[in-house]
């Protein structure tokens, strides 16, 4: 065989991928613009990078609004940052945190939507920025370094795009991914099925894995509309997948947060430890995290409907124990040789 021809079907799988996540036709957003970078590292003083995206950061006020975020909408900009210091400072003591702005879907259009029209919809326009964006950072940035992908909500739902198509054409980039923190939304049995190259992880020391759950409230309102049939939970505090009760006195610590949603500092102005507030077990017939310890009216104020869904704390229940666990991942990943 002509030693060519198998790059050239990498470059051409790798055009097609690039063209289907720009929705066919879809221009993607500039990301060799730093305005267009809510995270770009003044100093890269780590050996390893952080890729992350947020979750919904925006919402549309009138009807007659776009169903999509322009790039510099001022509310998405505002709580990017604000999902940014709950979520991704998980992770800042653990890698170069790298995290692009992306145009994202009002949810209220998505959820109105069909299944196959809400997959339609996320890998229209938030999938053509989020390709454009991690293939630049890898071209640009990240200059060889093994990375975490982290994301929480629709940052998820497009992370689980890019494990699927940009990992599968390009398999020395995936090798370098120390593991993925899918939260907040279901990566499923089926979607594994489908993705053989992936892997879901089984404990707290295993690499190249996605790490997935969402956490409820042992009885809800309604339904939990962003999980999934078939979804896979791993216990954040044991890092097991069985329904074995971790406690809340097993947890790291808990993120508090103010009354105006800022970060709950000690008085050095580190983030301070919220100890012995949340517990976790796996339910494996929902495929979720289940909490008893927190109370639904404090931590699910929503409407009733949606009470007992505690999506808003997926990370703020568990924000130490990630950050533990991102660390021991990393340190394995680096000791290979």
């Amino acid at each position: 065989m002509n030693a060519k021809k198998p790059l050239l079907f990498s470059i051409i799988l790798l055009a097609s991928m690039l063209l289907s996540a720009c929705g066919n036709g879809i221009k993607a957003t500039d990301y060799s613009k730093p305005e267009h970078w809510l995270s770009l590292p003044a100093v890269v003083d780590k050996p390893v990078d952080i890729f992350y995206l947020y979750p919904t950061a925006w919402s549309k006020v009138n009807k007659a609004d776009p169903n999509f975020a322009e790039i510099n909408n001022p509310s998405m900009l505002i709580g990017a940052k604000l999902a940014f210091a709950r979520q991704a400072t998980a992770f800042e003591t653990v890698g170069n945190i790298y995290a692009p702005y992306y145009r994202q879907v009002d949810l209220i259009y998505k959820f109105s939507l069909s299944s196959a029209e809400q997959d339609k919809i996320a890998q229209s326009i938030p999938k053509a920025d989020v390709f454009a964006a991690f293939d630049y950072y890898i071209k640009h940035y990240n200059q060889g370094r093994p990375f975490i992908l982290a994301g929480h909500s629709q940052g998820s739902n497009e992370l689980a795009y890019l494990l699927a198509d940009y990992m599968k054409a390009n398999p020395k980039v995936y090798a370098r991914m120390i593991a993925a923190y899918v939260i907040g939304y279901s990566i499923t049995g089926a979607y594994l099925a489908a993705n053989p190259h992936l892997k879901f992880a089984e404990g707290a020391d295993d690499t190249g894995v996605i790490i997935s759950y969402n956490t409820e409230a042992p009885t809800l309102g309604g339904i939990n509309p962003v999980t999934l049939p078939g979804g896979i939970a791993i216990n954040p505090i044991t890092w097991t997948r069985t329904e074995k009760l971790a406690t809340a006195q097993e947890n790291l610590g808990s993120l508090g947060l103010n009354k105006d949603g800022s970060v709950l500092l000690d008085q050095a102005g580190n983030i301070a430890i919220i100890k012995n507030l949340a517990d976790a077990q796996v339910n494996l017939a929902r495929g979720v995290i289940i909490c008893s310890t927190c109370n639904s009216d404090t931590f699910s104020p929503g409407p009733p409907a949606f009470k007992g869904v505690f999506h808003g704390s997926d990370y703020l229940f568990y924000f130490f124990d990630i950050r533990e666990n991102a660390a021991n991942r990393a340190r394995i990943f680096l000791s290979k040789p």
